[in-house]
């Protein structure tokens, strides 16, 4: 079997995001057909940011103009002060209109961009080798499209735009400071560079743990799906407490890594704001003093419009520091789901595809309704039409899952068509892995695999596995109906090829006697059938495939010794006319093999017919006997 897959490892947990990962999440956002949105997007933050500056500024003309000069009158006149306080409303109306479009666009344009993400994640994902998945945890990898793409969601719906709002203001603010008071401006520079200094500190040191967290997270969430799947094995084996504790040492770093990041997160806010209302009080006294001396040309309406503009420049630094958590969170996450989806494709240099058609007189003519056939084109032009005949041959292979183990050694075998080969062997002797081998899960580098004597590594990796079936020992079924399950094996398969596939495995008498027949929903899990129905209904599947070649590993192993001679009976009507490789711990199951092969670490040590093995009185004698058993 493949090597387990290792844990995250310390030095991916200090990995910090990088330039390239914002620029390749900014992609999707730009590029994801929502040009004319985010420029209205912009526009309507531009409004907005406007809107709140010009209101602030206005409060200058407001005290100066106008309430200043009617405190000094006998008989004030308000209808200038009400047009002024019009505009001024007028002012903020536009802003929060502004606000509350650009919000509900953003809203569109992020679970459009989620769902860009998610489709490309996913589509990725079926490209990847079978190593990747043999290599990683299934939990971790659901945590791309659950965790790491929500972190991504607030991201683009609130911090990317509130990050961008927040610099637009404070650079509209400051040309507004330096037009009403270049002195006063200083002070606010200055205490704005501590501002800076402390979120720059802090925000850093926050992110390194944002990431832990999310790795931590993936690996809880791994683990739970571990948990969750092998159940029924924690109670068997009592370990129930055992379980529990490993749970806990994985949520106790969770819970250390994100106390750690979102308490650094968190006191960044009241730090600013701290700081902001020292330098709003900094701005009154000074500007007072310097309104008292007459120095800087200062009124009471710049000083009252100063000290407000100093809180629309402090808010958007306070909302800086406040989403950076959120941000270095999100580009965490965005950094996992780009490393899954810079995972090298499964490699297929293949070129000879399955087609279907008849040979005449005229030449080869495609028809769907012909016999299968391998088209293999030649590099002067020329092409080949070979039947598909169900030849397997292996020479002089060697196999290893890792350069520095070889697990297969110098297998030499032939199947002709029709005939039925059994592997017989220990755990880890090497039978699944020669199977893994026929249908191109693993590529080898040393010796050959000939499949109606075309090397495999020539022909392309779906049109292989569309001439394989294969009855897995492990059985997977989705969510659907029965019928569903078993046209899983040919998508164009009508409900007649069903029931007879259905019949042909034996299957067809229970799943007549379901409440919907073969209309009745079952779950991805199964619960509602016994593994042994679970596995007729994987043999209907395979044999409405109606390949040349079956694949069969331990395809009765869940099934008792009484349901195993009903399914034995099918199994041999399946295999009829086909190449057959069966793996089986079940001796009884392979005696009537054309060729059994004894395996052990890796090599073929006996290989002939049942009675050929018994008269040799080796290995396969004394497994039969019991003198040695199957581990």
């Amino acid at each position: 079997m493949p090597p387990k897959r290792a844990n995250v490892s310390a030095a991916a947990m200090q990995e910090k995001p990088d330039l390239k990962t914002v620029k390749r999440l900014l992609h999707y956002v730009f590029a994801g057909g929502y040009g004319l949105r985010l420029v209205l997007v912009v526009i309507c933050i531009i409004l907005s940011v406007l809107a709140s500056v010009a209101a602030s500024v206005f409060i200058q003309v407001l005290i100066d103009d106008y309430i200043i000069p009617l405190m000094g009158m006998a008989h004030p006149v308000f209808t200038g002060l009400i047009r002024a306080l019009v505009a001024v409303g007028f002012i903020y109306l536009v802003g929060v209109f502004a606000g509350l479009a650009y919000n509900r666009m953003m809203v569109t344009i992020s679970q459009g961009v989620l769902k860009q993400i998610r489709d490309d994640l996913f589509a990725h994902m079926q490209t990847l080798p079978i190593r990747y998945f043999d290599r990683n945890s299934h939990g971790d990898m659901m945590s791309y499209f659950t965790n790491d793409t929500d972190t991504l969601r607030q991201f683009i719906s609130q911090s990317l735009p509130q990050l961008f709002m927040s610099c637009l203001t404070i650079i509209t603010v400051f040309c507004a400071m330096i037009y009403l008071s270049p002195l006063l401006t200083v002070v606010v520079i200055v205490i704005l560079a501590l501002m800076i200094f402390v979120t720059a500190k802090v925000g850093g040191l926050s992110g390194r743990f944002f990431y832990r967290q999310q790795h931590s997270l993936a690996e809880l969430n791994g683990f739970i799906e571990e948990m969750v799947h092998g159940q029924r094995v924690v109670k068997v084996f009592c370990h129930e407490e055992e379980a529990k504790t490993v749970f806990n040492e994985k949520n106790e770093v969770l819970f250390k890594n994100a106390v750690t990041a979102n308490a650094l997160g968190n006191i960044l806010m009241p730090i600013i704001g701290n700081i902001g209302n020292l330098q709003y009080v900094l701005l009154a006294v000074i500007g007072g003093a310097l309104a008292l001396n007459d120095i800087g040309g200062l009124t009471l309406g710049i000083i009252a419009s100063f000290l407000q503009l100093s809180k629309s420049v402090t808010n958007p630094v306070s909302q800086i520091s406040h989403q950076a958590g959120f941000i270095v969170m999100a580009l965490a996450g965005a950094k996992r789901i780009f490393r899954l989806m810079d995972e090298e494709e499964e490699e297929d240099r293949g070129y000879v595809t399955l087609i279907r058609g008849s040979e005449s007189e005229d030449g080869f003519k495609e028809s769907p309704d012909g016999s299968w056939y391998w088209k293999h084109p030649h590099h002067d032009g020329s092409l080949t039409y070979t039947p598909l005949r169900g030849d397997v041959r292996m020479v002089d292979l060697d196999f290893g899952y890792s350069p520095d183990k070889t697990v297969l050694h110098d297998i030499n075998l032939y199947a002709e068509p029709g005939q039925k080969v059994a592997f017989v062997g220990a755990t880890g002797a090497g039978k699944t892995t020669i199977t893994n081998l026929i249908n191109r899960f693993y590529d080898i580098e040393d010796g050959k695999i000939r499949y109606d004597g075309i090397n495999i590594n020539k022909i392309k990796k779906p049109d292989l596995r569309r001439s394989l079936g294969i009855v897995l020992q492990d059985t997977n079924l989705f969510s659907g109906t029965v019928a569903d399950n078993i046209r899983y094996g040919r998508l164009d398969a009508g409900e007649k090829d069903i029931i007879a596939a259905a019949k042909l495995a034996n299957a067809d008498g229970f799943i007549s006697r379901l409440p919907d027949g073969y209309q009745t929903e079952i779950s991805g899990s199964g619960e509602e059938l016994s593994q042994g129905q679970l596995q007729l209904i994987a043999i209907a599947r395979a044999a409405v495939a109606d390949p040349p070649v079956m694949i069969l590993d331990e395809a009765t192993s869940s099934i008792d010794t009484q349901t195993e001679a009903v399914v034995q009976r099918g199994m041999d009507q399946l295999m009829q006319g086909r190449t057959v490789f069966i793996i089986a711990h079940r001796l009884s199951t392979v005696m009537n093999a054309d060729v059994i092969m004894v395996l052990e670490n890796g090599r073929i040590i006996e290989r002939g017919t049942h009675e050929d093995l018994i008269k040799a009185k080796k290995t396969y004698y004394k497994l039969y006997t019991g003198a040695f058993e199957l581990d």
